[in-house]
């Protein structure tokens, strides 16, 4: 696994009288809270940082939060992402993935690493499939999700809601340690709200529960058959 110590750190402007670092290590999770923290602090960071090292980086308008992702993170963000390719794909819903890839809402001056994102609006599927066909590396070509999943093995140390509602991200799946899972829908006051399906998969958080948890899980091959099978006669979303 990563440690923080492999990334390039920037010096981080804060405020003498609000500054403070918590540090928390449960589950494999490493985790570091800088108080008080400049959106360019967070900017220069962002951008010091190295692809594919599992490190997560989140800044809500004041503190910024460092996160290095230990094994039991990584396996459910891996297996709630074949629970969705499989649904997608057999359900024939259109979408692209963005993976972890940053995303910032640079006018509310906050921004995050999703564990995993997705597109399904027809039109942001189709402005994302050019960027891609054309190689870019910019940003702003790609369109801001409509689906974030967020493995919550630890607790977030800043605060993670306000920046996917700054971002408009209209839907989070939440896994917990214990693989509960729950479903929340963007609301028109900027707050999620429980939701008892998927609004882009036509699926439950029982549904998805029920896949991470189930006898199999830890044989994979076996397991992705039948995840397989069981989205294939789910049917076309209604």
């Amino acid at each position: 696994m990563s440690t923080i110590s492999t990334m390039p750190i920037p010096s981080l402007p804060v405020e003498p009288a609000s500054a403070s670092v918590a540090v928390f290590l449960p589950y494999g999770d490493h985790q570091i809270v800088f108080r008080g923290t400049s959106w360019e602090a967070y900017e220069s960071l962002s951008r010091a940082q190295g692809e594919g090292d599992h490190v997560r980086l989140a800044y809500d308008g004041k503190d910024l939060e460092i996160m290095t992702t230990g094994y039991i993170h990584e396996k459910l963000k891996a297996l709630t992402g074949k629970v969705i390719d499989a649904v997608a794909s057999w359900r024939a819903i259109a979408y692209v993935s963005s993976g972890e890839a940053t995303l910032n809402a640079a006018e509310a001056k906050r921004g995050l690493q999703a564990d995993l994102s997705y597109c399904f609006d027809p039109e942001k599927v189709r402005v994302a499939g050019e960027a891609l066909a054309r190689g870019s590396m910019d940003p702003a070509d790609y369109p801001r999700p409509d689906l974030a999943v967020e493995i919550d093995v630890s607790p977030s140390l800043v605060d993670r809601p306000s920046i996917y509602s700054a971002l408009k991200v209209a839907e989070i799946w939440r896994i917990r340690r214990d693989r509960k899972v729950s479903i929340e829908h963007l609301q028109p006051d900027g707050s999620y709200a429980p939701a008892a399906a998927s609004r882009f998969l036509g699926i439950g958080a029982e549904e998805i529960e029920g896949w991470l948890t189930a006898e199999d899980v830890a044989r994979e091959d076996a397991w992705y058959r039948r995840l397989n099978q069981w989205a294939m006669a789910l049917g076309p979303l209604a």
